[in-house]
């Protein structure tokens, strides 16, 4: 019986050992879609953290460049789409984007619709509390969140 046993524990091994899998993974490839193409991003403005200059000029502000910086890391290409929060979570929802910019903090309320990043920095907000700043990602996205959070987390931002 412990031979079997033995035996069964060994066969079991060497089929997990030959499984490709990595972790953290992306169920919809969001990360390696962005890799080498087109990062997606939903800007909604909140000055000083994003700003929308015009119809045909790119937004502005701390997160767009930040978003700009990573896009670059990635040696991809932004496509923003200028709209209010809601909007921008409904479409992230739907994998129609990849990251959602706009100021939000720790405390938003759409931290149920969407993967929201490690407080990449604090801020003293207007009543003099702190606030955290995110951005949102899609849900289960792990691989994308992970890079996204690496790279914020190397940037020189007070935390």
């Amino acid at each position: 019986m412990t031979r079997y046993f033995m035996l069964t524990v060994l066969m079991v091994l060497g089929l997990v050992a030959g499984c490709s899998v990595t972790i953290p993974t992306d169920p919809d490839g969001t990360l390696d879609r962005a890799r080498g193409g087109v990062l997606r991003v939903g800007v909604s403005p909140n000055p000083p953290w994003t700003e929308l200059p015009g119809a045909d000029a790119e937004p502005r502000g701390l997160e767009a460049d930040l978003v700009r910086d990573f896009a670059a890391s990635l040696d991809a290409e932004v496509e923003w789409t200028p709209g209010g929060e809601e909007a921008l979570m409904g479409a992230l929802d739907r994998d129609e984007l990849d990251l959602v910019i706009g100021g939000l903090t720790a405390k938003s309320p759409w931290s149920s619709h969407a993967a929201l990043t490690y407080r990449y920095t604090a801020t003293t907000g207007p009543e003099g509390e702190e606030e955290l700043h995110v951005m949102a990602a899609p849900m289960g996205e792990n691989a994308f969140l992970v890079e996204l959070e690496r790279f914020l987390l190397g940037k020189e931002l007070p935390r």
